[in-house]
Order: structure tokens, then C-alpha cells, then sequence
């Protein structure tokens, strides 16, 4: 399941998508369909989005560097269904904070694969180990204090 076509970048001060100009249901199967987008020769992961009655691919800073985009861009996007499994290796000392805290763990796991990919990529970011600390400390914090998924039911 594939698709080509040519859009132009959406970008508005920092907010950057890609135009999905076609109902992706008969392509995809869904509205919401896991793709891997390539545009100018720079593939990535990630989700079409419905917003406001459009439906979209988010195209994070980093993508768009990568790809040599700034925004506004005239492109060829070419999307094909990703039925790889989404899976995040959270570090080491992740890990090690996550057994410590075993709510934490259980709401680890149910995380969506964007929302545990967000944590492990802030966490890798820092530059000092005192602020990998902070956030291993504050990913905890914030796992904790969520209600599990079977309460939430």
C-alpha cells in the first residue's frame, strides 16, 4: 500500500506538517495509518493525523533538517503503509528507574510508541548527566502520577 503525490509544505512560525490531500481510508485502511513518508530522498516513521477536518503527517524540526526542508516547499511525498513494529529501547538507567518505581513500569508499557519515543529522546538529549538525571527523575514523576489504563476503563 502506496501512494505518491505532490503537496506543498505547511509551515506556520514553528508548526511544520505535510498535506495529506487524499482520503487515505481506501489506501491505508484508516484515517490514522502508520507510514513512512520520503521526501527529497529523507525517509522517517510517523502517523497521518487528522486536524481540523485535514488530515496531515507531522513533520518534527528534525525532519525537516534532515530532509533539507525549511517550509513552504513545493514536494513530492511518497507514503507507504509501516507494518514494522513500533518499539522504543528506553537506555539503560530508564530502565533501571522503571524498576525502581514498579507503577512507573506499568504505565511505561502502556504508553503509545510516540509518547514513550518523546521520553527516551529527551532523556538522550541532555548534555550534562545531571540533566539526564532530572529527566529520568521527571519521566518518573510523571509516570507515576498517571492512572493506569484498566482504572481509566
Amino acid at each position: 500500500m502506496k501512494k505518491s503525490y505532490r503537496t506543498t509544505i505547511f509551515r506556520d512560525g514553528s508548526v511544520c506538517y505535510i498535506p495529506v490531500p487524499f482520503d487515505p481510508r481506501p489506501v491505508f485502511g484508516k484515517v490514522r495509518a502508520p507510514v513512512v513518508v520520503t521526501v527529497r530522498g529523507y525517509s522517517y516513521r510517523s502517523t497521518l493525523a487528522p486536524m481540523g477536518g485535514v488530515v496531515c503527517i507531522p513533520l518534527r524540526r528534525s525532519h525537516r533538517e534532515a530532509a533539507g526542508l525549511e517550509g513552504g516547499e513545493n514536494v513530492t511525498v511518497k507514503l507507504a503503509l509501516d507494518t514494522a513494529k513500533r518499539e522504543v529501547i528506553p537506555p539503560r538507567d530508564l530502565v533501571a528507574a522503571l524498576r525502581a518505581a514498579p507503577p512507573a513500569l506499568d504505565r511505561w508499557r502502556e504508553l503509545s510508541f510516540t509518547h514513550q519515543r518523546e521520553h527516551v529522546e529527551a532523556i538522550e538529549g541532555a548534555k550534562r548527566p545531571e540533566t539526564r538525571a532530572r529527566r529520568i527523575a521527571n519521566a518518573i514523576r510523571m509516570l507515576c502520577a498517571r492512572p493506569s489504563r484498566a482504572k481509566r476503563v
